[in-house]
């Protein structure tokens, strides 16, 4: 082999793990893509419940609905697994909704309802990666109530459903004072489920959500978080190289996170969300993830997974 050949060879197993890893949002056409309730998998199900419940406090606060876990399985994405307990709970879920305002904004831009500024740029990084509140807030007050509510509630997404379960809702601003708009069902402020969440990601994973362009300026705010607890503490550990979108929030003895980890390895592509309430909700979050993952790999050996 030639030493322009070699060059190649090597330069090619070199940067197709990167490639591998950073190769979202997915190929698709959107004719494929399924709603994320067809995604149920009955096996996956029994398994994430099995590997929950092992744990006494996990399955006293699942049974008080105090606990909330849903899990998307991306390792073949035309084949993707959705299980969840407590999917269609709503709890207070704090700076975690954010992803709302990130989601209604984006929206917004593409309308040409709001200018694509360099502040209004800043402000969406530093109010995802940072979860920064003053960021949030000053876009809050750029979007307005109304246009946050019409995104969340869009036929497109029923991000926010009444008879659901209710589901995602920024309806206060991140600072005192101001207006508010509450959600109608439990008078949250700041609210989640996790099968609304998960259906997020889902969506924004296959460039679903309000184009395929802004699906990916999307995917890039999420990436790389600045806060590096709860999941984001035990995947720096166990999977270092993987690439990270992340949203979290807590208040209180309320916990909550989100992520969309993408790794070179497919065994490891996952959507999971959690909401606890809890004062050790933050180390549980933390200890999800090996279960889940073991949930997932469990699948892997009934042969339910195929690769790509």
């Amino acid at each position: 082999m030639k030493i322009y050949q070699l060059f190649i060879f090597f330069l090619f197993v070199s940067i197709t793990p990167l490639l591998a890893q950073n190769n979202l949002p997915l190929q698709s056409d959107g004719n494929n893509i399924k709603p994320l309730g067809n995604l149920v998998s009955t096996s996956f199900q029994n398994s994430l419940e099995f590997e929950l419940m092992k744990n006494p406090l996990w399955k006293k606060l699942i049974k008080q609905k105090r606990m909330a876990v849903g899990v998307v399985d991306l390792s073949n994405p035309d084949q993707a697994k959705f299980a969840s307990v407590n999917g269609n709970y709503m709890m207070y879920a704090a700076s975690l909704p954010k992803i709302a305002i990130l989601l209604a904004a984006e929206d917004a831009i593409d309308k040409k309802e709001l200018k694509e500024t360099d502040q209004v740029k800043s402000d969406l990084r530093l109010m995802i990666s940072k979860s920064n509140n003053q960021a949030a807030t000053r876009m809050i007050d750029r979007l307005g109530f109304k246009k946050i509510q019409s995104a969340l509630t869009d036929p497109l997404y029923k991000f926010y459903d009444k008879n659901n379960g209710g589901g995602l809702w920024v309806g206060k601003r991140y600072a005192k004072g101001g207006s508010t708009n509450r959600e109608s069902l439990k008078n949250l402020s700041h609210a989640a489920t996790v099968n609304q969440v998960c259906r997020y990601y889902y969506m924004l994973a296959n460039g679903e959500l309000v184009s395929r362009d802004r699906s990916k300026i999307m995917l890039d705010i999420l990436e790389n978080p600045g806060l590096h607890h709860k999941f984001v503490n035990t995947l720096d550990k166990i999977a270092p190289d993987a690439t990270l979108y992340r949203k979290s929030g807590s208040w209180k003895d309320y916990h909550s996170d989100s992520v969309l980890v993408w790794d070179t390895d497919p065994a490891r592509r996952y959507i999971i969300v959690a909401l606890i309430n809890d004062p050790s909700g933050e180390l549980i979050i933390r200890n999800l993830i090996k279960p889940v993952e073991k949930a997932i790999n469990s699948l892997s050996q009934r042969g339910e997974l195929t690769s790509r």
